[in-house]
């Protein structure tokens, strides 16, 4: 087949390491954790070198930009499997240094972004996250299918961490409804399943998976601080489709935007929606503060419009 690359490419640097053109036409996405808030320009001068004997395809730097340092039509050097890399296109982004390696909201949505211009490009209507390495590897995906497999099936790491591995479902079905898929196929751990948690970051709290919302609820209900998710990480108890509420406080301060697409969101948190707006480079009142999924800090913008991941600003 005729391979491209993404055309949200804003910077390239392509790495010596790399194994020539695939054996195996594209069907797999392997997201990776960087371990390190690395921008795209550092990931390009990480994987220059041929000592290093590391590469990907992509990487998505904290500001959500998007670099290429092997081309699709290359097997990059990146989840420790030559059969992996020969099928998959393999993404590193930037996270957390600790476990469970978090993302911010720039990179998740580019992440999300990303992958549907992978699928679309090679010719793919759902991205599938079965959860399962047995299941996954001994999977033939349909003409139309593209497969999510992770780094760690492969060898010992926790790559790509746990703060992603929790939102591969909700990435697939992100991916699925932007190609406009007819049907997305979760996976089975996800299948009819609630998850019971502190928060859907925090994965190592789980008290258990559920069929039946009621078992779930009951679980929550005696457990204090819990909350029942579904499998895109909604609460639907003890609120029905409501994030888990958060501490917040009031404040007034100025910051400083420097990035041009910074999303605004409608609460503080990924688990929120975006409002389809972007804050523009600029200078901003804060109003209030909260925690919140994937970002260190949100603050409520004095306008009204929304929520930002403070990562992205500095405070004046």
């Amino acid at each position: 087949m005729a391979y491209t690359n993404s055309s949200l490419v804003s910077y390239t640097k392509l790495s010596p390491n790399h194994s020539g053109q695939r054996t195996h036409s594209i069907d797999r996405i392997t997201p990776h954790c960087v371990v390190g808030q690395c921008s795209v320009e550092t990931l390009g001068n990480i994987f220059a070198p041929t000592s290093r004997q590391a590469s990907c395809n992509y990487g998505i730097g904290p500001d959500g930009r998007v670099g290429m340092y092997v081309e699709e039509k290359n097997r990059s050097w990146c989840s420790s499997s030559n059969a992996n890399d020969q099928r998959a296109v393999t993404i590193e982004c930037a996270s957390d240094k600790a476990e469970p390696y978090a993302m911010n909201s720039a990179v998740y949505d580019s992440l999300i972004t990303l992958c549907t211009d992978i699928c679309r490009r090679n010719g793919k209507k759902k991205l599938l996250w079965f959860g399962n390495k047995t299941k996954t590897l001994n999977y033939a995906p349909k003409p139309d299918e593209m497969v999510i497999t992770v780094h760690r099936w492969f060898a010992n790491k926790s790559c790509p961490g746990n703060w992603l591995y929790a939102r591969l479902d909700d990435l697939a079905a992100k991916v699925t409804t932007n190609l406009g898929g007819s049907s997305f196929t979760p996976s089975p751990s996800a299948t009819g399943l609630y998850r019971v948690r502190k928060s859907w970051a925090d994965a190592k709290s789980q008290k258990g998976a559920f069929k039946s919302l009621d078992n779930a609820r009951k679980c929550a209900a005696s457990n204090l601080g819990y909350y029942v998710f579904d499998a895109s990480g909604n609460v639907v108890y003890p609120a029905a489709s409501t994030p888990a509420p958060t501490p917040s406080k009031d404040t007034s301060y100025k910051v400083q935007v420097s990035i041009a697409n910074l999303n605004i969101r409608k609460g503080p948190g990924t688990n929120y929606d975006r409002t389809g707006q972007f804050t523009g480079k600029g200078i901003f009142t804060i109003v209030q503060e909260s925690k919140g999924a994937g970002a260190t800090l949100w603050g409520k913008l004095k306008s009204g419009a929304g929520w930002i991941s403070l990562d992205f600003a500095k405070k004046l």
